[in-house]
């Protein structure tokens, strides 16, 4: 198993040093999903949510999220991103909505936290536009779906 890189030899957590990593292109993407009830994802097709337009409010707070992610995950490096692409389907079948964000940068090191962070914020800020009709929506399978790029190359879920 690889060693865990955010702890030193006498396991104090620390920040990565990625000074002596050659910059590449980076990108990863990221998903998840928001289930909720029938009635609360026609308030979101429809867009006749009291609060107004739930995906594209979900977009832009996606995309904020994607580049604060260093403020809220202590052991991030902040990152010049170059994009960050946020995807809402509505998915009748499953009474879901799903959220896929891709995230790039010119870097010394990888974007999966920024792809994971918008995903969460995105589908967080879903459930706080719609918690006043639908408190039992929940949020789910959020996960990398693949990255490119560095010393690491590529990877690229199974599923």
């Amino acid at each position: 198993m690889a060693e865990l890189t955010h702890f030193d030899t006498a396991g104090q957590a620390h920040m990565v040093d990625v000074g002596g990593k050659d910059s590449t292109h980076r990108i990863a993407v990221a998903r998840g999903t928001i289930r909720m009830k029938p009635e609360t994802l026609a308030l979101i097709r429809t867009g006749t949510a009291k609060k107004g337009d739930v995906l594209g409010i979900a977009r832009i707070a996606a995309i904020q999220g994607a580049k604060r992610t260093a403020d809220l995950i202590p052991l991030c490096h902040p990152l010049a991103l170059t994009r960050v692409t946020v995807e809402f389907l509505v998915d009748d079948g499953a009474n879901a909505v799903h959220c896929r964000a891709q995230v790039e940068t010119i870097g010394r090191t990888g974007v999966e936290m920024e792809a994971l962070t918008a995903v969460q914020v995105g589908l967080l800020t879903i459930y706080d536009m719609c918690k006043a009709v639908d408190r039992g929506m929940t949020m789910t399978d959020v996960r990398v779906l693949e990255k490119h790029g560095g010393k690491s190359g590529d990877w690229v879920s199974a599923e």
